[in-house]
């Protein structure tokens, strides 16, 4: 026996879990079906990663983007929160129970190229959201670090390799494996919530006990704002800047598949972890809207202005810089040392999310590589471009806020508008109002943040023009690839292929026109004219329906029927006629033991402008594709089925 080479056994370890069964899904997917997953609130520590940690930077942010009105700003971010995003998102999780998220619910509302198109777009959002996730909880993790009095001299300037690291220590996490990440969520997620209470009860203990920290707050906003209307009038002007605080909920959607559902559940519609998804989502929501106010009401009396600023001490780690100040050096270490890893751990979920996401669309598209469909390439590739993101933002958190605000926004927007189109089909009158009305609130959120911050844009841009150019070229790859999932014989097409098995078995390619008697008549005589076959040959056509050109893999489906008393004709559904009509040959191989012969006629037209027809449409150059896709598909010519064009 052959000793498998080290290079054989780096591909065997890259493409575990890549299996037959797993072409047509991801492979996290099916490793994840192996087990009942966990309960849904180990569940929410998970996602809570993702957001819970952001309190490590939001109050910071929320200062610097309103001021003394932050508290007012973050109050109405958490009613956006409450009657908004996550009436939005449990509907999403009624809608899409395996994790697919609103682009799911979207792609199904569009078809062809304008579908893909859209649902790529989409994409690249959800790419800028899970990986500014991941880059900027590590460069916030580093600030943390750096900041801390015990290691501010040594590690001050060393930003950007300590953020590297962190990332770097994150996708070794997932190349080892992912099976104790909850776990490991639950402990971090836990003690650092505990901690955040302590520093908020002191907190609010230190301004209740200062009465003159309330009433010079309250004088100052009088002095800058005048009325309380003008008050609420601003913070509904500001309140997008603090968008990073509805960072989970997308997050929360994609680890679904995560969440133990009930014994009985259907895999369809698996009722147990749907309900189980709603309870994470509602006691994430209420957890963090409560965290949300208080830090941000203590941070903004508690600290001086000038602290917000960036190089300032509460410069993205408001919290922190409380827990130094009232609890003691010892306490405030404890809390950067949980502050930190939470945020390093925080790009877990957005892994696990991208993980969950990337695989389901571009391998079924046909835009990606078969491999992508492996959890540890996906990781590599994930953690290098993070790399790439971390070194050109300079490791700075203030920087990547609006990419991430942006990705997050579009997200939920698109889910607003996706469970908003899913009430008005269902004929929810009441419920399409509603999620109308939180549509356009947060459509409205949206453009203001891009308008505020179009840094954010130009960055979801580039990860969209990534993603597309990718796409394509890996389509123009796979081009030649057989791409039919399995084929589905009806009975008469069966009898048809067993009828002719005792003989040699002929195909005729036929595109239909009016399907009248002259047509296969005149298609037959042409066929033997061409290839000099004797008038006693037997012919089977086959004709294909192309469905949508844009699907990349397809099931085959074959129908047998009999025309004008004496044609027999198999009549085929795929997304493509070359792919369809080589899977066909192919079945027929392997089910009768013969090599069946198939005949075509030249196309007409310029050789590229058919290759465009079929690599746009599934049709075109019909004759030579067919031929290469035979050839990709069964290397040993003693056992391909025969082309021939006459």
């Amino acid at each position: 026996m052959a000793t498998p080479t080290r290079s054989s056994r780096l591909r065997e370890w890259l493409l575990e879990g890549l299996t037959a069964d797993t072409r047509k899904r991801p492979a996290h997917e099916a490793e994840q079906e192996a087990h009942s997953g966990a309960p849904w609130w180990r569940v929410m520590c998970l996602t809570g990663l993702d957001y819970f940690s952001t309190l490590g930077y939001q109050p910071g942010i929320a200062a610097l983007a309103a001021g003394l009105l932050s508290p007012l700003a973050t109050i109405v971010l958490v009613v956006l929160t409450l009657v908004g995003a996550l009436p939005v998102y449990r509907r999403v999780a009624e809608e899409s129970p395996h994790g697919e998220g609103s682009i799911a619910m979207l792609e199904r509302l569009l078809s062809f190229w304008k579908g893909k198109l859209f649902v790529l777009t989409l994409l690249g959002f959800a790419a800028t959201d899970f990986l500014i996730t991941i880059t900027l909880s590590a460069a916030d993790a580093t600030a943390h670090l750096v900041e801390n009095p015990h290691f501010t001299h040594t590690l001050e300037g060393h930003e950007v390799l300590i953020t590297l690291l962190l990332v770097a220590l994150l996708g070794a996490v997932f190349l080892k494996g992912f099976g104790e990440a909850i776990g490991l969520a639950v402990v971090l997620v836990a003690s650092y919530l505990a901690l955040n209470a302590v520093v908020v009860v002191v907190g609010l203990w230190h301004v209740i006990t200062a009465p003159q920290v309330i009433s010079d707050w309250s004088h100052a906003l009088t002095e800058q704002h005048g009325s309380p209307l003008l008050m609420v009038g601003i913070a509904l002007v500001v309140f997008p800047k603090l968008a990073l605080g509805l960072s989970g909920f997308e997050t929360g959607v994609a680890v679904m598949p995560h969440v133990q559902g009930a014994p009985g559940d259907a895999e369809e519609r698996p009722a147990g972890r749907i309900r189980g998804t709603k309870k994470l989502l509602t006691t994430a929501a209420v957890i963090m809207s409560v965290f949300l106010i208080t830090s941000s009401f203590i941070t903004t009396l508690l600290i001086p202005e000038k602290e917000f600023d960036p190089g300032g001490a509460a410069n993205g780690r408001a919290l922190a810089y409380l827990a130094h100040e009232y609890l003691g050096s010892a306490f405030g270490s404890v809390y950067d040392a949980s502050t930190v890893l939470i945020l390093w751990f925080a790009g877990a979920s957005a892994m696990a999310g991208l993980l969950n996401l990337m695989p389901r669309y571009l391998p079924r598209y046909g835009m990606a590589p078969h491999w992508a469909r492996a959890v540890r390439p996906m990781v590599i590739t994930f953690t290098l471009v993070a790399f790439l993101v971390t070194w050109i933002f300079d490791a700075d958190v203030d920087a990547q806020g609006g990419a991430y605000a942006t990705g997050v926004l579009v997200l939920i927007t698109s889910a607003a508008v996706a469970v908003t189109i899913a009430a008005r089909r269902a004929r929810q009158r009441g419920w399409t109002i509603g999620f109308g009305v939180i549509s356009a609130v947060f459509l409205y959120t949206t453009a203001v943040n891009i308008v505020e911050r179009p840094d954010g844009v130009k960055i979801g841009a580039c990860f969209i023009a990534g993603i597309m150019g990718l796409s394509l070229l890996s389509r123009l790859a796979r081009v030649f690839e057989l791409r039919v999932t399995d084929v589905e014989v009806d009975d008469m097409a069966a009898r048809f292929v067993r009828d002719t098995a005792s003989r040699t078995i002929r195909f005729i390619a036929n595109e239909p026109d009016s399907r009248d008697v002259a047509e296969y008549r005149d298609k037959v005589e042409q066929i033997r004219s061409d290839n000099d076959l004797p008038s006693g040959e037997d012919f089977l056509f086959v004709e294909v329906t192309v469905l949508d050109a844009s699907e990349f893999e397809s099931r085959l489906r074959v129908r047998g029927e009999v025309l004008h008393g004496r044609y027999r004709v198999l009549t085929l559904e795929s997304s493509s006629v070359p792919n369809a009509l080589a899977a066909l040959l192919l079945h027929v191989r392997d089910e009768t033991g013969q090599r069946p012969h198939i005949y075509f006629e030249w196309t007409e037209g310029s050789p590229f402008a058919n290759f465009l027809r079929f690599f746009l449409f599934g049709q075109g150059e019909v004759a030579p594709v067919t031929r290469e896709v035979l050839r990709e598909a069964e290397p040993d010519r003693a056992r391909r089925p025969r082309v021939h064009v006459g």
